[in-house]
């Protein structure tokens, strides 16, 4: 049996007064599933019908949709759930619904013919609730009629709760009667103990330590860090396991997707964890539970020889091509000279339905340039044949800091930064530019790279700004301790990775900023419930490395439905209670874009595996001009899919 509806199971079997509906006498039918059930008399009939649902933003639940038929007296269908997972399906087999006639209005019309939901139980809360699609428009009547008849129907009866999935949804719950109980998805979330956020395996040791200690230690990639919050930044670790909740777009969960290591969080993780400390365990990552338990050191060193990471190839950098290159000249097939980030970026300068800064990038053989002439070549081959520098953590934390050290002390090049100057000066007059790094080794779909590099800023006519300190210390960062970790990790060259330059106007003008997945990440399959994933936070606060204490926005945005609502799953603590950090209107633009994106994109990338539609990872801000605020699109790279990397 499934642990969450064993628990389930033994939970409610130790509470009789549960045990049976209204005529308190009908036999609990343990037989299995039927493609429905017009009542539920006892837990084993309600796992009969069950199945994870398909939203499973809330871990530890447990579905089973429901229809209620006003045309055939108000039927009630509990319905097989695992054969049909959406209502239509159903209506279609077994209610004799035309298979060509549209269905959308059963979500949306008065004079429906359905009542269309599901009851789920939430484990950790202990929650009933009763759901309907963010994007039903139901009324308040056709609530009520819905939860008393299931209640009726039910042994968890007086129990079910209504759970708005949507902001048009809580205002309509304020209408209900004060007999229906409301819970909201933070209330949920509230009472949630367990998150997992990148399904996966490992046998590593575990490391139970604070994110200070992190910071300044070293943890292998043969351990489990277990910290008491999330960390803004983490070197290759075996699995990440966090007190605090995430958001699935925290840079330490893209990090752990992208190494395919396990990602969870657990309120009591310390506790859960401390008698394991020093020891070989087995973690596993599931969507429902995760599972810990002790191993020998043989049994993890012959798991890692037959999982190991995959080795990955990076393009072969073109030192040929020279100069400062226009954005919109540039494409994917670009990244050998120009990296990953500004090809990407030339791509999304062809999109009109988005708006994306003008610039120009600086080509790798700039830096290639720079390394040969001061014997920086030579210097990193004699590091990277250091036995010491590649046993020791310590060590090697060290000897890439003075690597960096020696390479922004050394002078640009007189004749590349005259060049530099002019150009920016030309096109960009009294203006911050940005620096960002842009690798032949980031956003290649299976190694993001992501927050590997660093970014600087830099402006011709301000000497506290200097452009040659910007342009070194972006490549100088190809050699950050973590980013050659993640290399190392991953198998690649570090010989073969040369650092291009993104350079465009600074943003000093935005008033939020974020981060948006281009598909539904809980509910990804084919066929699923198409919605973009987005994560919003006021001003320039970051979402992927908030400060402690800090919580963004978080909504699943139904952009493609009837009304377009919007399921938030958390609210930003930095703007007024009961307000969102983008308008309705800002919200609307953010959904052009990223459909724009995705359809772009769409004809240069498969979907990862278990996704029906692309999932692109687009940052955007939200800026004024001229008295007007408007969406604009700063970058986009392929995501890599909930779990999808395999273990390493």
């Amino acid at each position: 049996m499934h642990r969450t509806l064993q628990f389930l199971v033994l939970n409610l079997l130790l509470v009789p007064g549960n045990l049976a509906c209204d005529d308190g006498h009908t036999p609990c039918d343990s037989s299995g599933a039927l493609p429905s059930r017009p009542a539920l008399h006892c837990p084993e009939e309600f796992q009969a019908q069950a199945a994870r649902p398909l939203d499973s933003a809330l871990p530890g639940a447990v579905s089973v949709k429901t229809i209620i038929d006003q045309g055939d007296a108000d039927r009630v269908h509990f319905q097989d759930t695992e054969t049909y997972p959406v209502h239509r399906a159903f209506a279609v087999a077994k209610l004799g619904w035309p298979p060509g006639m549209p269905f959308v209005e059963q979500y949306h019309y008065p004079q429906r013919r359905f009542l269309l939901g599901a009851v789920t139980y939430y484990e950790e809360p202990d929650v009933w609730a009763y759901e309907m699609a963010p994007y039903d428009t139901a009324s308040a009547e056709m609530i009520t009629k819905a939860i008393g008849l299931l209640g009726r129907a039910s042994f968890f009866g007086d129990e079910l709760h209504f759970h708005p999935t949507s902001r048009e949804q809580l205002a309509t719950a304020e209408d209900l009667g004060g007999d229906i109980p409301v819970v909201t998805t933070e209330e949920i979330y509230a009472g949630t103990n367990y998150q997992p956020l990148n399904l996966s395996e490992t046998l590593a040791q575990v490391r139970v330590l604070t994110v200070d200690e992190l910071e300044t230690g070293y943890v292998s990639p043969r351990e489990i860090a277990v910290v008491d919050r999330v960390p803004n930044d983490i070197s290759v670790v075996a699995g990440i396991v966090t007190a605090e909740f995430q958001t699935p777009l925290s840079h330490v969960n893209v990090l752990s997707q992208q190494r395919g290591t396990p990602n969870m969080a657990l309120r009591d993780a310390r506790e859960r964890f401390a008698p394991f400390e020093g020891k070989w365990v087995r973690l596993k990552v599931d969507a429902f539970a995760y599972t810990l338990e002790e191993v020998t050191r043989d049994q993890a060193d012959a798991w890692w020889e037959q999982h190991g990471p995959p080795r990955v190839t990076v393009p072969e950098p073109d030192v040929e091509r020279t100069g400062l290159l226009r954005l919109d000249d540039l494409g994917l097939t670009d990244i050998p000279a120009v990296g990953g980030k500004a090809a990407h970026f030339g791509e999304l300068r062809d999109l009109a339905e988005i708006r994306v800064r003008n610039g120009f990038a600086i080509p790798v053989a700039h830096h290639h340039q720079f390394l040969v002439e001061h014997g920086f070549d030579a210097d990193i081959e004699a590091v990277l044949a250091d036995q010491r520098f590649r046993s020791d953590g310590i060590y090697r934390r060290q000897a890439l800091a003075d690597l960096r050290a020696r390479m922004r002390a050394a002078p640009l090049g007189e004749d590349f930064e005259t060049l530099l100057i002019e150009r920016i000066r030309a096109d960009f007059p009294a203006t911050r530019m940005r620096f960002r790094s842009s690798t032949n080794a980031e956003d290649l779909g299976v190694f993001t790279g992501a927050g590997l590099y660093s970014s600087a800023s830099g402006d011709p006519d301000d000497p506290t700004r200097p452009v040659a300190d910007a342009v070194k210390s972006v490549w100088a960062s190809l050699w950050n301790f973590r980013a050659f970790e993640e290399r190392e990790y991953a198998g690649i060259d570090h010989r073969r990775v040369l650092m291009a330059i993104l350079v465009h106007p600074t943003y000093v003008d935005e008033t939020a900023n974020g981060v948006a997945i281009t598909a539904n990440l809980y509910d990804p399959a084919p066929g699923g419930e198409d919605a973009f994933y987005v994560n919003v936070q006021r001003g320039e606060e970051s979402v992927v490395r908030p400060a402690p204490g800090i919580v963004s926005e978080q909504l699943m945005y139904y952009h493609f439905h009837l009304g377009q609502p919007a399921t938030y799953y958390t609210q930003s603590n930095l703007v007024t209670p009961g307000t969102t950090v983008l308008s309705r209107r800002e919200l609307y633009q953010l959904g052009q874009g990223l459909d724009a994106v995705r359809q772009h994109f769409a004809s240069h990338y498969d979907p990862p595996a278990g996704f029906g539609r692309l999932p692109m990872e687009v940052e955007f801000k939200r800026v004024v001009d001229r008295g007007e605020t408007h969406i604009e699109i700063k970058q986009a790279r392929r995501f890599p899919g909930r779990g999808a990397a395999s273990a390493p």
